[in-house]
């Protein structure tokens, strides 16, 4: 039974890789496409053993997390340092840290097994960009500020703006992959939004490759 485990996970490993070894994905990412698809390796491998991903999201690991995290990344062009609030497995941190080598990553996550895999992960693909903060966005608070705060599947975006705003300095900007209806969060999100200087939330469309799905990006920009 172990053995029929390990080919099927093999099996599932080599399906997941299609889209990962497509021309598409390698002319996406160029330079950057071998970190990337390291890490999706180390994923697909690792994460459902380790309690990262759930064991229906390695056969669509590259198009449910990776290019899924790819597309914040166009929105943080002009920031020099990120915080990845709740990074989990580093989605979309790492992805964020492999593709902007000039920008400082922080990931910031609470729970100990999940630093210890953000900490191998930086290691093995030698992110000397990433630095892993272990604890809640709330304990950084003082700490440090960036110039972008991203996100992906961390709570109601009025609880996400609370946590995160104090981290984004003035003239930053949250910058986070929320699901298709986030608009329904918007009323509740706007009272939290004004207490940070913060602007009205816009809805950005977060697009990768041909073919793959795009997702939705919410931005807001403090202002004072």
């Amino acid at each position: 039974m172990e053995t029929e485990g390990v080919e099927n996970r093999h099996e599932q490993i080599l399906d997941a890789d299609t889209l990962g070894r497509s021309e598409a994905v390698r002319e996406y990412f160029g330079t950057r496409y071998e970190k990337v698809s390291a890490y999706a390796r180390m994923l697909m491998e690792q994460g459902e053993l380790r309690g990262l991903i759930g064991p229906r999201e390695v056969p669509r690991l590259w198009e449910r997390h990776i290019l899924n995290s790819a597309a914040v990344v166009p929105y943080l062009t002009n920031a020099r340092s990120v915080a990845d609030v709740g990074s989990g497995a580093g989605l979309p941190g790492v992805i964020v840290a492999v593709m902007r080598p000039d920008a400082e990553v922080f990931l910031v996550e609470p729970m100990e097994r999940r630093t210890a895999w953000l900490h191998e992960v930086v290691q093995e693909l030698d992110l000397s960009n990433a630095v892993v903060k272990r604890g809640r966005a709330e304990d950084y608070d003082g700490a440090f500020e960036v110039d972008a705060v991203t996100s992906r599947a961390v709570g109601a975006l009025s609880k996400l703006v609370r946590v995160s705003m104090p981290l984004v300095s003035v003239g930053g900007e949250l910058v986070v992959l929320k699901g298709r209806n986030v608009r329904e969060e918007f009323d509740a999100a706007r009272k939290v939004l004004r207490k940070f200087g913060a602007g009205e939330p816009e809805v950005l469309p977060g697009e990768t490759v041909e073919g793959v799905e795009a997702t939705t990006v919410v931005r807001a920009v403090r202002r004072r």
